[in-house]
């Protein structure tokens, strides 16, 4: 039956006299606040506010049939002895616009969709007539036992589950593609283009024309190559390195000019918008733009003519900018390498293009030491890479190497995007002209002391910290510190915490990590749709242009922040599952791990080497009490007083591993 799994007592079992009563009760409390919830698996409710550092506790019988991601109105009544804040729902303002990924349930005439997610503990039920009248989406029709997105629609007081359509069809559960399809779903990405947006990706021509070429500053015949991961398919960024003597050197940062292809209110330049970004899941890369357009005609592979947007620069020997130009060029690219293969020729000096090679990096770790000087911070949290088989199935979890050719283009890159955005906004004819940057707010200071006390448990101190250029400094000293000590995991990532998220804004306030007054992005439109548009306002000032509309731009900006935070989200979630997937043949194995978080429901931690998390859950541990000291950021054991704080080494057995709830359980060992 498709019952749901949580008796939620305020939408179902409470007499209407009782509702009366806590409804008055909530609109009587001392501060109502707006939030989002956030649900877990036993149906209570988290509610973050813009008032309230800390989130809201709202118990299973106060939700008023909230659900997680749902904006309601709450009413905060008091703290409880151990501290925590608590209050009621007072209604849902507006539904989330997340779907629920469920399997559909079919019996007689009526249909559910169950849902296995650790933030919705309630089966939904479709709203159709008859099963005949369920959909086909994508060439799938929506079945018994398949699985599908599913939105709510509205919960009706005194109806026992949550109503909703479905709004996509997936699969069937376990296929690889299914679930991968599935991650997408939930994060409102897309995994196919419409047929209309092929189709004029195909009627772009391949022909460059004489004309637009003899319009161009052309680099054929100038050194110039690209270097991407060895499995790479687009590569829209390229280098091209010219000895003018004199200790002067040309360097240009060549980038596939996308927008010469993509015309503004074109279907392709629609779909790019609405996307926003490439989404990279473990097995799979969802592209913003159609095959034909980031495979083909905008990637820069050798031997081919390519139309490109280029950042050049003359540089000496110091890696001094001495001048630069920014404007459309025609390449075509000597050589492709992989960051193995330019890593090799950096260490041995030998092998095709040694020489520019050599002198490129020379130039890049200059520009790096510069930016570390001028205050750049420097986090070197291991990243973890999922190695998958043909099949999709995980085989092996390793952690990713970053070379020093991947800084060599990591800097030209950086030093591209700062340069236009310098450019625009200092030596543009155009009157404050509206550009998008790519902005870093400055850490906020009571997060920074946070930090501060929690490296002082580990007899860590930090320096001055009185404005952000030396917070910068103080927080590179402390990671020197701590590298290769048992707390510089815990330390980092409280360090990362108390950052400000990068963002998108027609406002610059600058870059704070990259420590740059002036930065955008603009090296990688075939991925990122701010990208293209930084191409267009360059081009139009570069033309003669006044500023643009600020407010449309802004708004460019705010829907751009918003897709890259839904794809980095799907992105994690696909990497989730890969190790979820990876550790199912390990239930009942020990591993040694360091705890990486800490919550009012459990302690989270991530078994070495492969810094794969999951969490043993408070509730399981059957001979003693936990709880969580949110004040001091540990929990602590009643039974012995023994503590529990990011970055301790616990031991953990591998309790059970759920491919469907997406959760990965330990329970703690203890001597």
């Amino acid at each position: 039956m498709g019952k749901k799994r949580k008796q939620n007592s305020s939408r179902g079992g409470d007499s209407s006299r009782e509702r009366r009563r806590k409804q008055h009760k909530a609109e009587k409390a001392a501060t109502k606040v707006e939030g989002i919830v956030s649900m877990n698996r036993d149906g209570l409710g988290f509610i973050t506010t813009k008032e309230y550092p800390e989130s809201i506790f709202v118990g299973v019988n106060k939700m008023r049939g909230a659900l997680n991601g749902d904006r309601v109105k709450v009413g905060v009544y008091h703290r409880t002895r151990n501290g925590r804040l608590e209050g009621e729902i007072i209604c849902v303002l507006e539904r989330s616009h997340r779907p629920h990924i469920g399997t559909l349930l079919v019996r007689g005439n009526k249909v559910w969709a169950i849902v296995e997610s650790r933030s919705m503990p309630y089966d939904i039920r479709i709203q159709v007539a008859s099963p005949d009248a369920l959909p086909t989406i994508g060439g799938i029709k929506a079945e018994d036992g398949v699985k599908v997105a599913v939105l709510v629609t509205e919960w009706p007081k005194g109806v026992p589950e949550p109503l909703g359509k479905i709004v996509d069809v997936l699969g069937r559960p376990g296929e690889n593609d299914t679930e991968m399809h599935s991650i997408l779903a939930e994060y409102e990405l897309p995994y196919r283009f419409e047929p209309e947006v092929e189709a004029a990706a195909d009627k772009i021509s391949e022909k460059i024309p004489e004309a637009e070429i003899a319009r161009r500053k052309d680099f054929r015949a100038v050194t110039t190559f690209t270097i991407d991961p060895a499995d790479a398919k687009d590569f829209d960024d390229a280098l091209s390195f010219r000895d003018l003597g004199g200790g002067r050197y040309e360097v240009g940062i060549h980038i596939a000019d996308v927008t010469f292809y993509v015309r503004p209110g074109s279907p392709v330049d629609k779909e790019a918008y609405a996307r926003g970004t490439s989404v990279y899941l473990v097995d799979r890369t969802v592209p913003m733009l159609p095959e034909k357009l980031c495979n083909k005609l905008c990637s820069l592979r050798p031997g081919e003519d390519k139309l490109c947007y280029s950042a050049v620069f003359e540089m000496d020997d110091k890696a001094k900018v001495h001048k630069s130009w920014f404007g459309r060029t025609v390449i075509n690219s000597d050589q492709r390498f992989d960051y193995e293969q330019a890593q090799e020729i950096l260490e041995s000096h030998r092998g095709p293009l040694a020489a520019e090679l050599c002198k490129l990096h020379e130039l890049a770790d200059i520009l790096r030491k510069k930016r570390f000087e001028a205050g750049a911070i420097s986090f070197e949290r291991p990243e973890m890479k999922v190695l998958v088989d043909e099949a999709g199935k995980p085989i092996d979890v390793i952690r990713k190497e970053s070379h020093e050719s991947n800084w060599l283009i990591e800097e030209f890159m950086l030093l591209a995007n700062r340069g236009v955005a310098e450019t625009v906004a200092k030596n543009c004819t155009a009157k404050n002209p509206t550009f998008v940057y790519r902005v870093h707010d400055n850490p906020n200071p009571e997060k920074i002391e946070e930090l501060r006390r929690f490296a002082h448990n580990f007899k860590q101190e930090m320096g001055d910290t009185s404005n952000p250029k030396r917070i910068a400094k103080s927080l590179n000293e402390l990671m020197g510190r701590i590298k290769g000590k048992p707390e510089e995991n815990a330390v980092q990532m409280m360090a990362l915490r108390s950052m400000a998220r990068a963002c998108y804004s027609t406002d610059n306030i600058g870059h704070y990590g990259l420590a740059f007054a002036y930065y955008t992005h603009f090296t990688s439109p075939i991925r990122r749709y701010p990208d293209m548009i930084a191409h267009r306002l360059l081009d139009l000032y570069l033309g003669g242009a006044s500023s643009q509309d600020k407010a449309y731009y802004e708004e460019c900006c705010k829907h751009a922040s918003d897709r890259e935070q839904l794809a980095t989200e799907a992105e994690r979630a696909s990497v989730k599952y890969k190790m979820i997937e990876f550790m199912q043949d390990k239930v009942g194995q020990e591993f040694d791990g360091e705890i990486s978080g800490l919550t009012e429901w459990g302690i989270y931690v991530e078994i070495l080497p492969t810094h794969i998390e999951g969490m043993i859950s408070l509730r399981d541990i059957q001979d003693d009490y936990l709880a969580f000291d949110a004040e001091n950021y540990k929990t602590v054991s009643h039974a012995t007083g023994k503590s529990y704080t990011l970055g301790d080494r616990v031991r953990v057995r591998v309790l059970r591993a759920s491919l469907e709830q997406k959760l990965l359980d330990f329970e703690l060992v203890t001597e």
